[in-house]
């Protein structure tokens, strides 16, 4: 498939484009359609608002606010209320807004909503529909009539949920920022203009195709408008990341010697088929959201999983057709002339990454220790993790939700933001009522006029709505006040519901990381034949997830840098977050771990040197594992631009996440783990492994011999002469035989005659890359050796110089 893309490059771009364009037109075409379907079946805030929308079908969409405020004087004065009551009339004749209720009727009720010393006032607007579902026109046009209104001495702004949707940045801004952050990393670590753009177009391609895709999804199933960030973040990240080992290993592969189309086909044939295990992985991890039956979810499975097979499809094929075009251009034009002037580089890994991979297999006891310490006061935060939802009071300062929030704490106290429904549908409500008003922690108590059978009680607590003695109070009116009523009721509201979601999350996170840990568990011990590599990767997906979120907890739920980041206040963490994340987390650590260890068993498999092999899998992969972490810290930090609040925490984690799990796990308290074992990592009983499927994450290939050729030679030879093609003899030309993977296997020049011999380790298929000074080309070609030495003679062609 390589070859071939490589060969047919021209037509592979085309169908990219054509794929990309057609799918855009029709998404552009045929619009968005996206219904956040939240439900919580069986939970109490889900009874009351079913006996909300049946009994009051108008009422029972999302309530939102408009309040406002004098500097001097009151808000029942004259000029204030004429200012503001029309466009309060104007509000209520909008279509898909269901009622006003303003603080000027004549009854008791509309007293009841100005604040006690006369300066700050409010008025409910009731829609027809949940927040979610709400058209964004529709809320635009309701804030810019409400603070139209406010002038000189008069503030009036807008809050609640629905208005908190249309305060987003402009969409495609954090995209921008994370490919520009990538950008930079990329030509820092490849110095090359060309091979920088690879990585960037692989993933512009398979993001734009999700996207697009899961838009047109949206009108056939329920797709949250959550889905597509998250599919951007995910498709982002991967993108690059895949496309930035394959290149990696196909530079490498140029610079020792094989031809552009050779290398490009060692490369998808290695790296290739880890990113493809690599994808599946991260697809199998998100898919174990499912298991917690939470609806809204699925579309997000749906979208994220999407965009990760299309940047996988774009790595595997756009990919190599792009490196067709740019030839031996992948490389900066310095590399060019230091290969045509000196050969091919030697196998052998030298800088940093060398220099650490020795000190790790040194001192592997302190380096473990040392990381385990790290991350284990990393993760104390997560002691007092809640899981919660942030609301307006979690928002910027500046924006227009924060300040209504804060100006109705300010009239009528902290739980005035977060009310709770009390919906009756038997038994005394009146007696019920006065129950509410003595329980400890309420503020204020107000019975609806009843309909249909039912009454709904409204109660104001006297804590805010994040706060865990509202909690407490929620838990008291269930299990204490509405028993001794005698009275059928239950408790809604938006702050009934996030406690609720908070609840049906906890108790299912087990059964989500018990499901996505097995899997990876059983994947990896398919992939490698080991039953210690991946219970290694399921302890440490644990530990980078318990530092990840005491990250968290520390930022979000503690307040620590948050101003730093322009993140609004502090509060509890998201509910859906742990979920979400721990897919995202899961699945991308798996990556790292399918990369390096993948490395380490190729070195495995050809030396039986356990050492040998976590140290050269290290060296080998922990700078390009450290680059695409890089750039996935990048990507993930610039959702913080996203104005979407659920995004930047995300953002934050996962950045967080990965951070921690490359620098630390990855590039120390793995390897050490593995040499601290030795031989065990590569365990597995004879009788399950005649039982596991073959899943061959790198090409196989034949492990060294164990017993040497009689006379203690090779198994068998290549020999032959290298010439130019007038038929001379070409000297100290380099001949390099290399597995089909790449592997270095022997390495000599060319004697006076032009006469080689290689040593070949056993029978099978190998690659024999030719260098010679300029004006000479190099050539590569595939050679399958039998038991007895083959013969193959060399020519090559001269060419120009390398610019």
């Amino acid at each position: 498939m390589a070859r071939w893309c490589y060969r047919h490059r021209l037509v592979v771009l085309l169908l990219w484009v054509g794929a990309l364009f057609g799918l855009g037109f029709s998404a552009s075409t045929a619009g968005t359609d996206y219904a956040n379907v939240f439900s919580l079946p069986d939970t109490d805030s889900k009874k009351a608002y079913d006996l909300m929308e049946k009994a009051f079908p108008a009422s029972a969409g999302d309530t939102d606010t408009v309040v406002w405020k004098v500097d001097e004087g009151s808000v029942r004065d004259q000029d204030v209320r004429s200012r503001i009551q029309p466009a309060l009339d104007e509000i209520a004749g909008m279509k898909g807004v269901g009622g006003v209720t303003g603080p000027y009727a004549a009854d008791a009720a509309g007293a009841a909503q100005i604040s006690g010393d006369g300066r700050i006032a409010y008025a409910q607007i009731t829609f027809t529909e949940q927040a979610n579902a709400v058209p964004k026109e529709l809320v635009q046009d309701v804030v810019d009539t409400a603070r139209g209104a406010g002038q000189d001495g008069l503030e009036v702004e807008v809050g609640g949920q629905a208005v908190q949707r249309v305060q987003e940045p402009p969409t495609g801004l954090a995209e921008m920022v994370g490919l520009a952050a990538a950008a930079v990393v990329l030509f820092l670590a490849f110095g090359s203009l060309y091979a920088m753009l690879l990585p960037l177009a692989v993933a512009v391609f398979g993001v734009g195709m999700g996207l697009f895709s899961t838009q047109l999804l949206s009108h056939v199933t329920d797709i949250p408008d959550l889905a597509p960030l998250l599919s951007s973040l995910i498709g982002l990240g991967v993108g690059i990341d895949y496309a930035l080992f394959i290149v990696t290993r196909h530079r490498k592969g140029v610079l020792r010697g094989l031809d552009p189309e050779e290398s490009t086909v060692v490369a998808l044939n290695t790296s290739g088929r880890a990113v493809l295990f690599a994808g599946g992985t991260v697809c199998i991890a998100l898919a174990g959201m499912l298991v917690t039956n939470l609806r809204f979810l699925d579309g997000v499975v749906i979208g994220t999983s999407l965009t990760v097979v299309l940047s996988v499809l774009a790595a595997t094929t756009l990919l190599p057709a792009l490196l067709g075009f740019l030839g031996a251009r992948v490389l900066s034009r310095k590399q060019r002339r230091v290969l045509a002037a000196t050969g091919p580089e030697p196998e052998k890994s030298s800088g940093p990454a060398a220099r650490w991979s020795v000190g790790v297999q040194r001192r592997p006891r302190t380096i473990a220790a040392l990381a385990l310490v790290v991350m284990a006061v990393l993760a104390l935060p997560v002691l007092s993790l809640r899981l919660g939802a942030t609301d307006q009071g979690n928002d910027d300062a500046s924006t227009t939700t924060r300040k209504a929030y804060d100006l109705l704490a300010e009239g009528f106290g902290p739980g005035f933001n977060g009310p709770l429904q009390v919906v009756v549908d038997g038994g005394d409500a009146t007696a019920l009522t006065a129950g509410i008003k003595d329980t400890p922690g309420v503020a204020q108590v107000a019975a609806l006029p009843p309909a249909s059978g039912v009454t709904v009680i409204q109660v104001v607590p006297s804590t805010s709505p994040q706060s865990a003695e509202t909690d407490t109070l929620i838990d008291r009116l269930r299990d204490d006040v509405i028993p001794e009523a005698g009275a059928q009721a239950h408790v809604g509201g938006v702050t009934a519901v996030s406690k609720d979601f908070a609840t049906v999350t906890g108790d299912r996170l087990p059964l989500f990381i018990a499901t996505i840990i097995g899997l990876g568990f059983l994947l990896l011990l398919v992939a490698f034949r080991s039953l210690v590599v991946p219970l290694t990767a399921a302890v440490m997906n644990l530990v980078a997830a318990a530092a990840s979120f005491g990250v968290l907890v520390a930022v979000f739920q503690w307040g620590w840098g948050l101003d730093l980041l322009g993140l609004g206040k502090e509060g509890p963490i998201n509910a859906f977050l742990p979920v979400i994340m721990l897919s995202l987390l899961f699945g991308l650590s798996m990556d790292y771990q399918v990369f390096l260890v993948s490395r380490m068993h190729e070195e495995w498999v050809h030396t039986r040197d356990n050492a040998r092999a976590v140290r050269v899998g290290l060296a080998e992969t922990s700078r390009v594992i450290n680059s695409a972490a890089l750039i996935m810290v990048c990507v993930f930090l610039a959702f913080v631009l996203s104005g979407d609040s659920g995004a930047a925490m995300a953002g934050v984690g996962l950045a967080a996440a990965v951070a921690l799990d490359a620098f630390i796990l990855r590039t120390a308290l793995v390897p050490a783990a593995m040499h601290l074992l030795g031989d065990s990592n590569w365990w597995l009983p004879g009788w399950l492994e005649k039982r596991l499927p073959h899943l061959a994450v790198e090409p196989k290939e034949e492990a060294a011999p164990t017993t040497a050729a009689a006379g203690g030679g090779p198994a068998s030879v290549v020999h032959g002469f290298v010439r130019n093609t007038a038929g001379e003899p070409v000297e100290d030309a380099t001949l390099t035989l290399m597995s089909q993977g790449g592997r270095e296997l022997d390495r000599v020049t060319s004697l006076a005659d032009g006469s080689y011999i290689l040593s070949v380790p056993a029978p099978g298929t190998y690659l024999l890359a030719t260098t010679a000074a300029p004006p000479l080309l190099k050539r590569a070609r595939r050679l399958t050796v039998a038991g007895e030495p083959l013969v193959h003679d060399v020519e090559l062609e001269e060419a120009a110089e390398v610019s």
